[in-house]
C-alpha cells in the first residue's frame, strides 16, 4: 500500500467527498420523479418537494398504462429498438468492411459521400416526398428502413477494422477462408467491443426518437412511447391546474412523473451492462497505430 503524507489523505477525502456531493445532486432529480410519481396528491400538496414519501400510491402508474396507450408504445418501441438496432449494426458492418479496404477501386469516393451526408441533409420535405414514395408512410418500418446506417458509426467501425492487423485475414485466405468467412469468423469477435458501442448509440437513438414518427405516422395505434409520452406531458400542461388534494386521488403531475419513470428505467437498466463494452469500444474505436 502507498503510503500518503497527512496532506494527501485531506486531498483525497476532499476529492471523495465533492464526488459524492455531485453524485448526489445528479441522483436528486430522479429519486423526486419516483417519488412524486408513488405519492397521493394530498402530501405532495402538503410538503411541496418529497424524496422520500410517508404514504405510496400506484395510482398513476396505474393510469399512464391504463389510459394512455403506454402498453401498445412499448410494444413498438421495443420492436424499433431491437430489429432496428440488429438491421443497424448489419448493414453498417456490411458496408464498414469493404470500405476499410485500401485496394476497393472507388473507396475514396465512396468516402466522400458518406462524409458529405454527415455535414448536409436533403431537408424534411424533400425526406418526406422520398418516404412517400417508397410508400412507407404510416409504416412501422418508416422508424427503422430510413435510418438503417448511420455515417458516423459507419466511420468509427471502419476505422476500427482498419486497425486489425491485415496478417490474420491474409492467414485466413490461405486457409482457403472466403471475404465473408474471415468477417464472420475472425474479424467480428475481435471487434465485439466495438460492435457494443454502435449498438448502444443505435438503441438508445431508436428508443429517445420521436419526430420521424410525428412526421410520418397518423395511426395512433403505430406511436411509440416517446411520442405517448410527449402528448400525455402537453395534455396535462393544457388542463385545468385546479388541486385534487382528496388524499388517495391521482395528480395530473403524478401522472406526470410516472410516465417519466415508464420510459426512462428500461435504458437505465441496460446501460450498465453496457458500459464497460461503450468505454472500451469508444476508446479502440479512436486510437491508431
Amino acid at each position: 500500500m502507498i503510503n500518503m503524507t497527512v496532506g494527501e489523505k485531506v486531498w483525497q477525502a476532499a476529492v471523495y467527498m465533492i464526488l459524492i456531493v455531485l453524485s448526489l445532486l445528479c441522483l436528486l432529480p430522479f429519486l423526486y420523479v419516483v417519488a412524486v410519481s408513488v405519492t397521493p396528491e394530498s402530501e405532495v400538496v402538503r410538503r411541496g418537494i418529497v424524496i422520500i414519501p410517508e404514504s405510496f400510491t400506484f395510482l398513476a402508474y396505474k393510469e399512464v398504462f391504463i389510459s394512455h396507450g403506454i402498453g401498445q408504445a412499448y410494444k413498438i418501441t421495443l420492436f424499433r429498438t431491437i430489429v432496428g438496432t440488429a438491421l443497424n449494426v448489419f448493414f453498417t458492418i456490411i458496408a464498414a468492411y469493404p470500405l476499410s479496404k485500401k485496394y476497393l477501386p472507388g473507396r475514396s469516393t465512396f468516402l466522400i459521400f458518406i462524409v458529405f451526408t454527415m455535414m448536409f441533409g436533403g431537408g424534411l420535405i424533400p425526406t418526406y416526398l422520398l418516404i412517400r414514395s417508397l410508400g412507407l408512410l404510416n409504416s412501422p418500418w418508416v422508424l427503422i428502413i430510413p435510418h438503417l446506417i448511420s455515417a458516423f458509426n459507419l466511420v468509427i467501425i471502419k476505422g476500427f477494422f482498419e486497425q486489425l492487423p491485415a496478417e490474420i485475414e491474409e492467414s485466413a485466405r490461405v486457409d482457403g477462408a472466403s471475404e465473408l468467412q474471415s468477417l464472420w469468423r475472425i474479424i467480428l469477435p475481435l471487434s465485439l467491443p466495438v460492435l457494443a458501442t454502435i449498438s448502444l448509440f443505435y438503441a438508445v437513438g431508436h428508443w429517445n426518437s420521436y419526430f420521424d414518427a410525428i412526421v410520418y405516422l397518423n395511426d395512433s395505434n403505430l406511436m411509440p412511447l416517446q411520442v405517448v409520452l410527449r402528448n400525455i406531458l402537453l395534455n396535462i400542461a393544457t388542463q385545468s391546474s385546479e388541486s385534487m388534494a382528496n388524499a388517495g386521488t391521482v395528480s395530473k403531475f403524478a401522472v406526470q412523473m410516472a410516465a417519466v419513470v415508464v420510459t426512462t428505467v428500461p435504458i437505465l437498466i441496460v446501460y450498465p451492462f453496457m458500459q464497460k463494452h461503450f468505454t472500451k469500444g469508444v476508446l479502440l474505436g479512436s486510437i491508431k497505430g
